[in-house]
């Protein structure tokens, strides 16, 4: 599913989307009683304070593969929270599923660099814009933050063109390709270049 045209009005965007970005899968498994309870653990006084909580949990405590040299090629959310790392796509699934688990309808975007990158969208309720988010990790020379609004967006590569939509669940010409990933082997090379 890809996000509504800009001219959509709310109610429609709501309609159209909530339900899918809001389902659970074997990827996005957000009723996994650990993904709920930390999403319950981390619940902040508002769904913006919430948002933020889960994104800086999932972008600082779940290290990135590359960046710590661990690999343990896990994509389902529950499995990527147990790993304590995973690449760009994992921690993704990983912070789709925490917002999930809270109500706020969430999905997943993608750039293009030598191969597709993962990251994050979400909307609060009632509002009709989506909200990129990338949960990658930071380290030099690479600095996501969290943002509230479109205008707020700072990803990680902020010169790379995001791939159009917010999709409910992960295409399936990625899941094939992250289904080849291998523990503990250092690689990218079966991440697709595009969907």
């Amino acid at each position: 599913m890809t996000a509504q045209p800009a001219d959509a009005e709310p109610a429609d965007l709501a309609a159209a989307d909530d339900p899918a970005h809001l389902a659970a899968d074997a990827t996005i498994d957000h009723h996994h009683p650990a993904i709920r309870g930390l999403a319950a653990g981390l619940r902040g006084a508002s769904e913006e304070e919430t948002a933020r909580a889960l994104y800086l949990y999932v972008r600082d405590e779940v290290a990135h593969s590359y960046d710590v040299d661990r690999w343990s090629a896990a994509v389902r959310a529950s499995d990527v929270l147990a790993a304590g790392d995973a690449v760009c796509h994992g921690k993704a699934h990983l912070l789709v599923a925490l917002l999930r688990a809270e109500g706020i309808p969430a999905g997943l975007c993608y750039q293009r660099l030598e191969v597709l990158h993962g990251l994050a969208a979400y909307r609060l309720p009632g509002q009709p814009e989506w909200v990129r988010i990338d949960p990658r990790g930071n380290r030099p020379g690479l600095d996501a933050q969290f943002a509230a609004t479109p205008a707020e967006e700072r990803l990680a590569y902020p010169d790379v063109p995001l791939e159009p939509g917010v999709h409910a669940a992960v295409p399936p010409v990625l899941a094939a390709g992250l289904a080849r990933g291998v523990p503990g082997v250092a690689s990218f090379e079966y991440i697709p270049t595009a969907l």
